[in-house]
């Protein structure tokens, strides 16, 4: 992050605002715009700002260019009591996410689980999102994206499989905490490897591989012609188990669905064809197991955020609780803190579409 002379804060309801009017300049519906500006809002406000604002202009070009849909619904194709298999229609990503994710919410409700499936979706922002709405209800939540192929796997060369995150949120009902797990399949994300190679140094050990397919030190040998190692990196380090887990979301996510699968999928920033993504979300009811769910919860995370650390300064922590760190930071800033450069450019787009700017403090 820059330095403190250099941040904007944005305060969430100016920044919603804001993304919703240019997306629904772009052409979108404004239910369909709330949705968007709502995940994106939120995945910065949860410090995941690869996915935030920072996104805002790939879903209005794909507006604008006419590859990702303006007019329509989501539609359910197929459906039993538990599940649902449903036709993005090529809309917003989020707007499918969260028509799916409700789906299987009321589903759970019911029944006790819900799953549902889409094919022909889009990109749609943190896996998280998904999962954290689920357990908004009390539910457990899980949220799977098969992405552009960006990974190679394991004993191959080619870029086969997309990072395909895993999110997974088990809420308390009386402690008002949760776990949150929200992580990518491959090591790291592209824009790191992009990050290292700007600033000139190596990458650590498994992060990438180069287009032989062999574990490299260099950003350029990933990013031309090479590509992303699954979580765990080489063979030898446990590369092996990050491409199975890669492998499992493909098969949740388009082999239920019936979306475009591994390196059929279009290459990430081309447009040359409508992504066809799929993707799988799941909503349980805890209640319809053992009693006692929440406290055994709160005993588990209790448990560990109290073992010694190896370093005092580093205490132990679980998925979820950077997050809310980087909430509370933005609650005593009074709004989302973003480099100086972001907001101007954000502005310039608004600009472009005739919106006005966001107001910082």
């Amino acid at each position: 992050m820059a330095s403190l002379n250099e941040i904007k804060c944005v305060p969430m309801k100016k920044l919603r605002e804001f993304v919703k009017q240019c997306v629904m300049k772009a052409g979108a519906q404004e239910s369909h715009a709330s949705d968007l500006a709502d995940l994106l809002a939120t995945a910065d406000h949860r410090g995941h700002f690869s996915h935030g604002l920072n996104r805002m202009e790939m879903y209005v070009n794909d507006l604008l260019s006419g590859i990702a849909s303006k007019d329509g619904q989501p539609e359910i194709e197929k459906e039993t009591v538990s599940t649902a298999l449903v036709n993005g229609n090529n809309l917003l990503g989020p707007a499918i996410g969260k028509f799916c994710m409700r789906l299987a919410i009321n589903k759970a409700k019911s029944t006790g689980i819900g799953m549902v499936t889409v094919h022909k979706s889009n990109h749609y922002g943190i896996a998280g999102y998904y999962s954290l709405m689920a357990g908004d209800e009390g539910l457990l939540g899980m949220s799977f994206t098969n992405t552009s192929p960006l990974v190679v796997p394991t004993r191959a060369k080619e870029c086969t499989f997309g990072t395909n995150p895993i999110a997974f949120t088990a809420p308390s009902a009386t402690s008002a905490d949760d776990f949150t797990l929200d992580m990518a399949t491959s090591t790291v994300a592209l824009g790191k490897i992009e990050l290292e190679k700007r600033k000139g140094t190596q990458i650590p050990n498994g992060w990438g591989a180069d287009p032989d397919g062999n574990e490299t030190n260099e950003p350029a040998r990933v990013l031309n012609g090479g590509g992303l190692l699954p979580l765990g990196g080489s063979e030898q380090s446990g590369g092996y188990k990050g491409y199975g887990l890669a492998i499992m979301v493909e098969i949740l996510c388009a082999g239920l669905s019936g979306a475009t699968f591994g390196k059929n999928v279009r290459r990430w920033g081309t447009t040359d064809r409508i992504a066809d993504l799929g993707q799988c979300f799941i909503a349980i009811d805890p209640n319809v197991f053992a009693p006692g769910f929440d406290g055994r919860l709160d005993e588990l995370m209790a448990m560990l955020r109290n073992l010694e650390p190896t370093n005092p300064d580093k205490p132990v922590i679980i998925a979820g609780d950077p997050e809310r760190k980087h909430m509370a930071k933005c609650e005593n800033l009074g709004g989302i803190p973003y480099p100086r450069q972001v907001v101007d450019h954000m502005n310039s787009v608004g600009a472009k579409l005739s919106i006005l700017p966001m107001e910082a403090i």
